[in-house]
């Protein structure tokens, strides 16, 4: 049986209402499946392996399924099957080494993660298996540890060969074990994990326990780091990041073949009130969740502004921010291409959002077809030598591949050299005989490279940084963005920098850009593609005549 094509055709049928993102990463998983002609292959063998291990040996061990063998639903079956059934044609190792699976609460994911854990523990074929649970307190890293040993009591067959020791549990005939761990980074070096269990990510705010289990996993064969998750409320923690991370592996903006997202979530925040959208974050909803129980819940919260942030958050996995989103995927994609010799002898607007360390620094040419008034991007990135490789590895952001595609360059030393973006606008008009009319720059810019790009004849602007300057500009930009009227020539940096955007609007209905994402996301790009649409929104006329 494969559940991934069985649980497709439940999606197909309209059995089962799953968000967008489940639905993109699931028709992704079932064309691997049926062109099979990459490096992996699915082996429907391996993938059923653990999910006939959990239906036959482990039991419930509370309510009143207590004692009572597990039967997973068919959501979990088709997940449980992808995670373990893609496997490298050559080596037949797993595909798979990280996932990120984000599910309302109460949709049976501790029962899912023990399974997980005991097969990780016992069948997987990996001699000292080392399990562990983690989360920032042991308290909470003890949850999934404690529902994992009693499902062993209430298993004859488990509990024959799994020990309770003082602080894990041991399997014998490997010499396995499974522990639980805390945020105490000391206690954690030396470790060598086999599979690394994070529930409830959004809790843990220190990205170093994340970076200490991931290192620990580097000397096994096929390791496994599985992060589970309602949404949270806390922002600037490694959830927001990951959740990024997997959001841009579902919406196509990079690609980690190693890393499987489903992201069970509202597709938007109005619908908590429509029952017919809530199996959205809720895949278990009336087999596993009493649906009385939450319609219960969205009853009081249409009265109470409190309870109505708590059931968004943690029932309909709405992650609640300051800011709100600006444009959906949808919205923003635009997989159009051009040739840049089209314009050349002709006139562009610049933009540039410059950084010194941290962030991305970001230039802009900015064309027009005079006929069709479609506008055209042409964009540079830029990073310090010193940092790509600990950005790559920190902040999981597929910067050296961009560098491969020339979409980003590489300033020497540790940190920008604004020459280095003088000389990108030279080869504009050198190389493509294109012409900036106007480079609106951020008004924190550095004099010394304003002063060197009028040297060589560049008309200069500043663009103040504010609602009165950038409000009806990225207005302007977001209409033609949903209009498909933006050609990016598909570039996926700045496809990843528009969907980190958010926006943030005053008492008079004005808008600013602000980050929507975590604390490694980028907006850079949108912030020089803005800097340039404020320069056309200034200047059309004058612009359009002048093309």
């Amino acid at each position: 049986m494969n559940y991934v094509l069985e649980y497709w055709n439940a999606i197909q049928d309209g059995k089962v209402t799953v968000s967008k993102r489940v639905y993109k990463t699931y028709a992704r998983l079932v064309a691997d499946i049926q062109n099979q002609t990459g490096n992996y292959i699915f082996d429907e063998k391996k993938a059923n392996k653990p999910i006939r291990f959990i239906e036959e040996f482990t039991r419930h061990s509370k309510g009143e399924w207590a004692g009572k063998p597990v039967k997973l639903e068919l959501f979990q079956k088709a997940y449980i099957s992808a995670l373990f059934g893609f496997v490298h044609k050559e080596t037949g190792l797993r595909r798979y080494k990280e996932t990120m699976f984000m599910v309302a609460r109460k949709n049976g994911k501790s029962t899912m993660l023990s399974g997980i854990a005991l097969y990780m523990l016992t069948a997987d074929n990996e001699p000292g298996s080392e399990v562990f649970s983690v989360a920032s307190k042991k308290d909470q890293a003890k949850i999934v540890f404690d529902e994992t040993q009693n499902m062993v009591k209430q298993s004859p067959e488990l509990n024959q060969y799994i020990k309770k020791r003082k602080t894990d549990l041991y399997f014998p005939m490997s010499m396995a074990k499974f522990q639980p761990l805390g945020k105490n980074s000391d206690t954690l070096d030396g470790l060598n994990a086999h599979c690394v269990i994070m529930d409830e990510l959004h809790s843990i705010k220190d990205r170093n326990l994340y970076e200490v289990m991931k290192q620990s996993q580097s000397a096994r064969r096929q390791p496994l780091m599985v992060m589970i998750t309602t949404a949270g409320t806390v922002r600037e923690c490694i959830f927001d990041d990951m959740y990024a991370y997997a959001c841009g592996i579902v919406d196509g903006t990079f690609t980690d073949d190693t890393f499987l997202p489903v992201l069970y979530e509202l597709d938007s925040r109005e619908e908590y009130s429509d029952p017919k959208s809530w199996e959205k974050a809720n895949p278990g909803l009336g087999s596993i969740k009493k649906a009385s129980d939450l319609a219960d819940k969205v009853e009081r919260a249409k009265n109470s502004p409190k309870d109505l942030s708590g059931i968004l958050c943690k029932d309909f996995n709405v992650r609640e921010t300051m800011s709100s989103a600006w444009l959906t995927f949808d919205d923003i994609n635009n997989e159009s291409k051009f040739g840049i010799e089209r314009f050349r002898g002709s006139f562009g607007i610049g933009g540039a959002d410059l950084s010194i360390t941290t962030d991305l620094t970001c230039a802009t040419m900015l064309m027009m077809d005079k006929d069709t008034q479609e506008r055209f991007v042409k964009q540079m990135y830029w990073l310090p030598s010193e940092s790509l490789q600990h950005r790559v590895q920190q902040d999981k952001i597929p910067y050296d591949k961009w560098l491969d595609q020339g979409l980003l360059r590489l300033c020497n030393g540790n940190s920008i050299n604004y020459s280095d973006v003088t000389a990108w606008f030279l080869e504009m008009v050198n190389d493509h005989g294109i012409t900036p009319a106007w480079i609106y720059y951020d008004s924190y810019s550095a004099k010394y490279w304003v002063e060197e790009m009028e040297s060589h004849g560049f008309r200069m602007i500043r663009c103040i940084q504010g609602a009165k300057t950038l409000s009806l500009p990225m207005q302007m930009m977001g209409a033609d963005l949903q209009s498909n009227k933006i050609n990016y020539n598909n570039s996926p940096i700045l496809k990843w920098c528009l969907t980190n955007t958010g926006i943030q609007t005053d008492r008079n209905g004005n808008i600013v850009p602000i980050k929507n994402q975590g604390a490694k996301s980028r907006i850079d790009g949108t912030a020089s593609l803005l800097d340039s649409y404020v320069g056309l929104y200034e200047h059309y006329n004058e612009f359009l005549n002048a093309i």
